[in-house]
């Protein structure tokens, strides 16, 4: 996410009203709560022997030397296989940014208050924002979700209402959603995405406190220390990181009865409203076979639950940058894959996904506009 020292704007924020536990009280781990599956149909893999050969030949036949387009050869491959074709394209891209507030904040995790979250919304509306900036630069579709931020911003223009609630509990003390309310949450991401036009989507978001979340995701996702896992977020120094793993560490233990082998009931427990509509957006983009396009440390934290449910998902991710928020290389390297970018990003927003766009255009129209050897002339190598 996002945070910028920013001026009141009009809209008064609501006071957060997330139930604690009493005082003096030893929170004791609950057991796990096995959320239903939502009925999403099984994403298959992309692999087929036949076309991966049909695109290594194509690839191969353009008049260059063999490999040296580098990872734009093996990002037009990846491509060719998503479309299921040897002329792939990418059409209508869109980037969907969600927000949403934490209750975790009531801990004290950020640098920032709350209240950034909207104030940001109303900068993305505002078309103020830098993924406004770049998404325009790109001629990328873009659209803002309100999943869940506590705050009233009324019917807007270029708002897409789908607030769950009113920001998520503070995980600290109890799960940040209830079984019901993260399906909710998946069940929206699912159809915003069925209502694109596009084969291509990248994902962005916006939530005080969601590096908190993305963190204990991870940790729990993929057993990676809590040290190895916290940043500094917006901005925290080296004492408030500190802070923000002893809460981390202290949560995983009040929820002991949360077990990895779950990962809805981990998602429940530990995200936000912002990133279970992520993972439920990710499912239905490759079902529908279009690319995903991951962004930085929150966008993959929701990849990590999404790639548990359904596997094969990984086969339509791409990958667009690593981020510079501590533990995204380490999440990268866990998922065993390569981003395009390192450009020490660590903004939120979906602005590595919206810079990372033209590479894949350029990976698809190299493939289909590019000369071969034969139709140009031109001799290959004889050795």
């Amino acid at each position: 996410m996002s945070g910028y020292p920013m001026k009141p704007l009009t809209r008064p924020t609501k006071p957060p009203a997330f139930p604690n536990s009493k005082p003096g009280s030893q929170p004791r781990p609950r057991p796990p709560t096995i959320i239903p599956m939502s009925p999403f149909t099984t994403i298959n893999s992309t692999f087929d022997a036949a076309l991966s050969a049909q695109l290594d030949a194509a690839i191969n036949n353009k008049t260059k030397p063999l490999g040296s387009l580098g990872l734009l050869e093996t990002l037009a491959k990846q491509l060719g296989l998503i479309q299921q074709t040897t002329q792939p394209a990418i059409r209508q891209p869109a980037i969907i940014v969600f927000a949403a507030d934490h209750g975790i904040t009531a801990e004290n995790i950020s640098a920032f208050p709350q209240s950034v979250t909207w104030q940001m919304v109303e900068n993305f509306l505002a078309q103020g924002a830098a993924i406004n900036v770049f998404a325009r630069q790109t001629g990328c579709a873009l659209q803002i979700v309100d999943a869940g931020v506590n705050h009233d911003f009324g019917p807007r223009d270029g708002l897409i209402d789908r607030k769950v609630a009113l920001g998520t509990r503070n995980f600290a003390r109890q799960a940040a959603m209830s079984a019901v309310e993260c399906a909710q949450a998946m069940q929206h991401g699912y159809a915003l995405v069925a209502a694109l036009d596009g084969n291509l989507v990248g994902f962005g978001e916006m939530g005080i406190g969601n590096t908190t979340a993305g963190a204990a995701l991870m940790h729990k996702m993929s057993g990676i220390p809590v040290v190895d896992c916290v940043g500094a977020g917006t901005g925290l120094a080296p004492d408030g990181i500190q802070h923000k793993r002893q809460v981390i560490e202290q949560a995983v233990t009040f929820h002991a009865g949360v077990l990895e082998q779950n990962p809805l009931d981990v998602l429940a427990t530990f995200g936000g409203f912002e990133i279970a509509m992520m993972v439920g957006a990710m499912l239905g983009a490759a079902e529908r076979r279009m690319t995903v396009l991951i962004d930085g440390f929150i966008v993959t934290s929701a990849l990590l639950v999404a790639a548990r449910l359904q596997p094969a998902l990984l086969d339509y991710c791409v990958f667009a940058h690593c981020s510079n928020e501590s533990g995204h290389q380490r999440m990268l390297a866990h998922l065993g894959v390569k981003p395009l970018l390192q450009l020490d990003l660590r903004l939120g927003e979906g602005t590595g996904a919206a810079l990372a766009l033209p590479l894949l255009q350029a990976a698809a129209n190299f493939l289909c506009q590019m000369a071969t050897f034969e139709s140009a002339q031109i001799s290959e190598k004889t050795e």
